[in-house]
């Protein structure tokens, strides 16, 4: 495993976000759904989330995240991703969001 600096880490801009639209990704190669995401302060951006497998999109409206918000926009399909929401990935590819144990303000740095 490759090592960083805290100067590397310090770059990546990790945030706290409520998800506040998510449907179907029908034209993805990979199964995935739309994701609106709240981030307050540093506002909405969207992803494309390939969370298919632990969720449905009715299950993750309102529900808080944490996303990284700094990588550039990036087309998928006809779709821009303008964030990466984190989670933890298991054998299978089935992905467990991370979020915060308490309702925290949008926006919110994590670091």
């Amino acid at each position: 495993m490759n090592q960083i600096t805290f100067s590397d880490f310090a770059k990546i801009d990790m945030r706290v976000g409520t998800i506040i639209h998510a449907e179907v990704f029908h034209e993805a190669k990979i199964q995935a759904f739309k994701v609106t995401i709240d981030f307050g302060e540093m506002g909405i951006k969207k992803t494309a989330a390939q969370i298919t497998k632990r969720y449905q999109p009715e299950d993750i409206l309102g529900k808080q995240v944490v996303a990284v918000i700094n990588f550039p926009p990036k087309q998928i399909a006809n779709f821009m991703s303008e964030c990466l929401i984190l989670g933890a990935v298991d054998d299978e590819n089935s992905v467990s969001l991370v979020a915060p144990n308490h309702i925290m303000k949008n926006g919110l740095k994590i670091g």
